[in-house]
C-alpha cells in the first residue's frame, strides 16, 4: 500500500535504535502533519521502506556499527530513489563522504534539534512546482518532473542533492558560482562545518554526466567555485 496518494500526508520512515530519540522525532513529525513510522533496526527498515514507499527515509548511521550506511546503500542498490537523510554524531569530511558513497542525500548532525530537523525535512518534501519543465545545456537535459538527467539520450539517475546541485548550475549557465552561493542556494539552510562537501558532490556529478567520455561541463574556477560551461 502506498502512502503517497493525495488524500494522505507524506509518510516518513525513521530507522532509529534509540527509543527515546525515536519517540521524540516521531512526535515532532506527527505534530508537523506528517505520518511517521518508526523501526529500530536495519532489517525492519529495509522491509518497511519497500512496503510503505515513504516520501522520506531518515536513518541513524549507528545501527549496530556501520549498518546505517549499509541500509542506505542497499536501498539504492535495489532501485529506491526516495530521499534519504542520515543522522550522524560526527561532522568530519570522511563522514560526509561515507554518507554520499552510501547514497544518502543529506545528513543531520546530532544532537537532535527540533526546528532545524523539521526545516531540513520540509526542504526535501516541498512540492514540485515545475513538473512540466526541463532545463537544457547543450546535449545535457534535466527533467524537473522525474529528477533525472539525460545526456546524448542516456538516462542518468540522481540523488535529491545531486539533482538540486545540477539544477542550480543549469539555471545559471556560464556564470561562475562561488562555493558560498552554492551552499546557500542548494542546501537552503545554515550548513554546519566546512564546505568540502561541495567538492564531493561535484565529483559524483562529473562521474555520472561524463560516464562515457563526454567532454567536461562542470568547470572548476580555482579559489572561487564552479561554472557550467564547455571548456
Amino acid at each position: 500500500m502506498s502512502t503517497l496518494n493525495s488524500d494522505r500526508s507524506p509518510c516518513i520512515l525513521l530507522v532509529e535504535p534509540d527509543e527515546a530519540l525515536a519517540q521524540h522525532v516521531m512526535i515532532d513529525l506527527k505534530e508537523s502533519g506528517y505520518e511517521a513510522v518508526v523501526v529500530h533496526d536495519a532489517t525492519s527498515g529495509l522491509h518497511q521502506a519497500h512496503a510503505l514507499q515513504p516520501a522520506l527515509v531518515v536513518i541513524d548511521r549507528m545501527l549496530a556499527g556501520e549498518s546505517g550506511l549499509k541500509l542506505c546503500n542497499h536501498l539504492r542498490n535495489t532501485g529506491a530513489r526516495v530521499p534519504v537523510l542520515m543522522l550522524m554524531a560526527r561532522d568530519a569530511v570522511d563522514d560526509r563522504v561515507a554518507c554520499l558513497e552510501a547514497g544518502a542525500d543529506d545528513y543531520f548532525l546530532k544532537p537532535y534539534r527540533t526546528e532545524e530537523f523539521l526545516k531540513l525535512v520540509r526542504l526535501y518534501l516541498q512540492p514540485d512546482t515545475h513538473s512540466t519543465e526541463q532545463l537544457r545545456f547543450g546535449e545535457l537535459v534535466l527533467d524537473l518532473a522525474t529528477r533525472r538527467a539525460l545526456r546524448n539520450g542516456r538516462a542518468i539517475e540522481l540523488t535529491m542533492k545531486e539533482f538540486e546541485l545540477l539544477k542550480y548550475l543549469m539555471e545559471h549557465p556560464r556564470e561562475v558560482l562561488t562555493r558560498e552561493q552554492i551552499l546557500e542556494n542548494v542546501w537552503g539552510y545554515d550548513f554546519l562545518g566546512e564546505s568540502n562537501v561541495i567538492e564531493v558532490y561535484i565529483r559524483y556529478l562529473r562521474l555520472k554526466i561524463e560516464d562515457e567520455g563526454e567532454k567536461r561541463l562542470i568547470q572548476t574556477v580555482r579559489g572561487v567555485g564552479y561554472v557550467l560551461r564547455e571548456a
